[in-house]
């Protein structure tokens, strides 16, 4: 029987349901096995007290991510929508949550919730999702050692100490009690289904100045009152144009000689310098000097107050204020890879825009218990790294890492991080392993609950872990041999892997319920409980499915066809799995990267010894990266470009997480792949900026 926040007992009656999975035979226990779902088709709830309960239809009663996941596609929700609405007479005071804030008459994705203030009172106490506050309204969110409470400042107003802002977490989202600063700021809230409506008081620019710093350009917004604003990222550079056909499907991976291997132009992202330049035959570009932002505040301009020409510089490309409606945009282009710094002051109310290389605003906020948001500058020499990264503690009561596929329980597709965290239920999530992005396939290890989604390969970087806190990085091989009835080592060269080698190539189960060749004139051998019972010539790639056995596996014979006599049908084999290093094989949970950076507190990068490219080694770009610190926190790290520069290559990373404490670190996907999520939203860049992605690492959290 379950039990209400407000101590209030329910009886659920039910006058049907469905069981999916295993069989259901209490609340607990489902959520104890993570191995049930429930769909509810008909309730009746009652409540001891004569107040009404109500469970909503086709929720999820899994801890597991993954099958969250899964289900979510099917209609169901996830856990952390699993909740019992609490309601007294009158029915005003009932809970209610949306994904949606209209601020001002604009939609935007921003969950929300609101509540009774106490189980008999008719007032609401609403919470908004704290990133996408602060990045939706200019709500500044100011450094923190207590996740109970969130200081915050908005033009004149100032909440911070005992007046901080209530923080109610969910596990996925961060929610702040707005309900006080609304009424402070003047804010008009009120639920709408889905959508939480949120009205400002008319505010109107009434002098818009710009002038020279030492450091760069500052322009000023004079305002009438405080306004709602919020910065956007406008346009993207030109894309690259497509090479000639059929260069290699990756750069960054050494060639593959082999005849029949489809292959499709490179379609890279332009802010992706992780990329070697091709050997290619190319249109010659305008250089791209500038990008341009906006920053929207909900006010009006007197059009009168544009006759003004605004003044240009290097750090300022140029300057365009923009009436529309009841709203003022500011636009502004400047360098390649900065952005702008906005803040907002009070008495008098103004918008400070700073057009400077350093406009990183420095925050130490303790997000949730395990859970540590920084964002601050890492020097090496006399460069400036703006780092943006979280801190968690594994070993901290239900704080859990899984490894987070894009399209799940399919191995192939992507999706940008931020809808990959959502769906999944992860409450933060950065961007993970390489992949093919042609085919959208991984390119490197993926362990979950000891399964291999995806094999490692080319020695590269791993980390590994499981729930009792231990983790582990390092170069990691999985090393497999077939043994025939001859007593023939024949080895194997990758498992459930989309990178394709000359030699064999094995999928199980785990890879999916069928393979289609990767490569043309392949053979494919069929073994069901170690008897070879079929083998096929695999055609052209792409073209020929083949069902893969649930208590066997495929074998892709490929390149050198000449041992094909040794699988026959009938032939009984033996297969021998090990991984190096060994101990990575008690680890259920794997996820592959490279190159590794630092192991026992020292740079040990070796590119070259993890088949990366000469090219790939010498690039600077925006990174990813994950370390482990000596205490056994782990830092999961997102690094920008330098202040007026590129970003870091690989040396200078390594620099950067060694100089942070970690005492092993990894190196992820990086460049328009680099994403940090947190509650909702993106960290470190505008979500339209970050590119899709196949694989991360999600942080879930079980209040």
């Amino acid at each position: 029987m379950p039990v209400l926040e407000n101590g209030a007992r329910c009886e659920l009656k039910l006058t049907s349901c469905t069981l999916v999975n295993k069989p259901f035979m209490n609340g607990q226990d489902a959520r104890s096995t993570s191995k049930s779902t429930l769909r509810f088709t008909g309730i009746l709830p009652v409540l001891e007290n004569g107040a009404r309960c109500e469970l909503k239809p086709t929720e999820i009663l899994t801890d597991s991510s993954l099958e969250k996941t899964s289900a979510m596609k099917q209609g169901f929700q996830p856990m952390s929508e699993y909740r019992f609405l609490a309601q007294s007479v009158p029915p005003s005071s009932r809970i209610r949550q949306g994904s949606q804030v209209s601020l001002n008459g604009r939609i935007l994705p921003l969950s929300w919730t609101q509540q009774p203030a106490n189980s008999t009172s008719a007032d609401f106490r609403t919470g908004i999702a704290d990133v996408g506050l602060m990045q939706s309204a200019g709500v500044d969110l100011l450094s923190s050692a207590d996740s109970t409470k969130q200081p915050v400042q908005w033009f004149s107003v100032s909440l911070t100490g005992a007046q901080s802002l209530a923080v109610r977490a969910t596990g996925s989202y961060r929610y702040l009690d707005v309900t006080d600063f609304a009424s402070l700021a003047g804010w008009q809230i009120s639920a709408d289904g889905n959508v939480l409506r949120i009205t400002s008081p008319a505010a109107n620019v009434t002098g818009i100045r710009q002038a020279e710093r030492e450091w760069g350009s500052r322009i000023v917004v004079d305002l009438d009152r405080p306004a709602p604003w919020q910065v956007n990222f406008v346009d993207k550079p030109s894309p690259s144009p497509t090479p000639t056909p059929n260069p290699p499907d990756d750069p960054t991976k050494p060639a593959i000689p082999l005849q029949g291997l489809r292959a499709a132009p490179n379609l890279e992202t332009p802010d992706d310098p992780t990329k070697p330049a091709l050997p290619l035959h190319r249109t010659p570009l305008q250089q791209i000097i500038g990008q341009e932002w906006s920053i929207a505040i909900d006010a009006k301009v007197d059009p009168a107050l544009l006759q003004d020409t605004f003044q240009t510089s290097k750090q300022l490309l140029s300057l365009k204020v923009e009436p529309e409606g009841d709203r003022t945009r500011v636009k502004v282009t400047i360098p390649l890879g900065w952005r702008p710094q906005v803040f907002s002051e009070g008495n008098p109310y103004r918008l400070a825009i700073d057009i400077r290389p350093d406009s990183l605003v420095e925050k130490n906020i303790l997000w949730a218990p395990g859970v540590r948001w920084r964002q601050e500058y890492q020097n090496l020499g006399t460069a400036r790294f703006p780092a943006v990264w979280l801190e968690v503690n594994p070993r901290q009561a239900g704080v859990k890492l899984r490894p987070i596929l894009s399209n799940p329980p399919i191995d192939r597709g992507t999706a940008p991080l931020l809808q990959t965290a959502e769906v999944s239920g992860a409450a933060a999530a950065i961007n993970a392993g390489f992949f093919n992005r042609i085919n959208r396939l991984a390119l490197g290890a993926i362990r979950r609950d000891n399964k291999w989604l995806s094999g490692p390969i080319l020695n590269r970087g791993a980390i590994a872990w499981n729930d009792g806190g231990e983790f582990a990085i390092d170069r990691l091989t999985l090393q497999e041999t077939l043994i025939t009835p001859a007593n023939q080592f024949l080895p194997v060269s990758h498992l459930n892997s989309a990178y394709v080698q000359s030699g064999i190539g094995r999928y199980n189960s785990d890879w999916g319920t069928t393979y289609t060749p990767l490569s043309g004139n392949e053979i494919v051998v069929t073994v069901a409980g170690d008897i070879v019972v079929s083998q096929s010539p695999g055609g052209a790639a792409g073209t020929t499915t083949f069902p893969i056995p649930a208590n066997g596996y495929i074998l892709a014979l490929r390149s050198d066809l000449s041992i094909a006599p040794l699988f026959t049908p009938g032939t009984l084999l033996r297969l021998e799995t090990n991984t190096i290093p060994a101990d990575f094989n008690r680890f259920p949970y794997i996820l592959g990267g490279g190159p590794v950076l630092v192991q026992n507190s020292r740079v040990v990068l070796d590119a070259k010894a993890e088949g990366f490219s000469d090219a790939y080694v010498r690039q600077t770009a925006i990174r990813s990266a994950i370390g482990r610190t000596a205490a056994g926190n782990l830092l999961i790290v997102a690094v920008h470009n330098r202040a007026g520069g590129a970003g870091p290559n690989f040396a200078e990373l390594a620099q950067i997480l060694q100089q942070m404490g970690a005492v092993e670190a990894l190196n992820l996907d990086g460049g328009s792949s680099t994403s940090l999520y947190l509650g909702g939203s993106l960290l470190d860049r505008p979500p339209s900026t970050a590119a899709r992605v196949h694989n991360a690492i999600g942080i879930f959290i079980q209040p």
